[in-house]
């Protein structure tokens, strides 16, 4: 005991440790770490700085103000919420490989306008259950302006499907095939709608 009586018991100083992480728009934080992890800190931070400049326009976000003695937040989530073609779109991507079945309008089996209408419901939509109704819902759309989720109609009005991008149409095609992207071409378009 006599020897713990000659210190001062206190304990020895242990080496602050602190890796700065670089948050673009945010600001730099210095987070206490161990020695072993400075490495793959130095690392994150210039995966997140080639993130940011593989990004289109890339550019931090400006600060904006914070209560006094609170860091400053920007909103680096803001994103445009996915409109309703978006989500029916998504929807109709998850039923690619279910039967075709005529009169069907899911959840399993679809027929083309039900593939459509099932579609647009999950996005909180609802749209007429044939493919002729369904030509005349939402804003006409030329062919070179189409977009993903977009409603196209095809072989004089009988047939509709959604415009997947890239040229190609995902839809409910015909009995014993499955949902599937087919090619889509100008000449094959009888009208395309879009819902706004």
């Amino acid at each position: 005991m006599g020897a713990l009586a000659a210190t001062t018991g206190a304990m020895p100083a242990i080496p602050a440790m602190a890796a700065t992480i670089n948050i673009p728009g945010l600001g730099n934080f210095d987070v206490p770490v161990p020695q072993e992890y400075e490495a793959p800190v130095q690392q994150l931070n210039q995966q997140i700085q080639q993130a940011v400049s593989a990004m289109p326009n890339a550019q931090a976000p400006a600060p904006q103000a914070a209560a006094p003695g609170m860091p400053s937040m920007p909103n680096l989530f803001q994103q445009q919420a996915p409109s309703a073609s978006d989500i029916a779109l998504d929807a109709a991507k998850s039923k690619v490989g279910a039967m075709y079945s005529w009169g069907a309008a899911g959840p399993r089996n679809f027929d083309c306008s039900g593939l459509v209408q099932w579609a647009y419901r999950q996005a909180g939509v609802e749209l007429p259950r044939t493919s002729f109704e369904q030509s005349h819902v939402g804003a006409p759309v030329a062919f070179q302006n189409l977009q993903p989720g977009d409603i196209v109609v095809t072989a004089n009005g009988g047939h509709v499907g959604l415009y997947a991008g890239d040229g190609k149409l995902l839809n409910a095609v015909q009995s014993g095939e499955p949902v599937s992207y087919t090619p889509l071409r100008p000449d094959m378009v009888v009208t395309a709608r879009r819902i706004v």
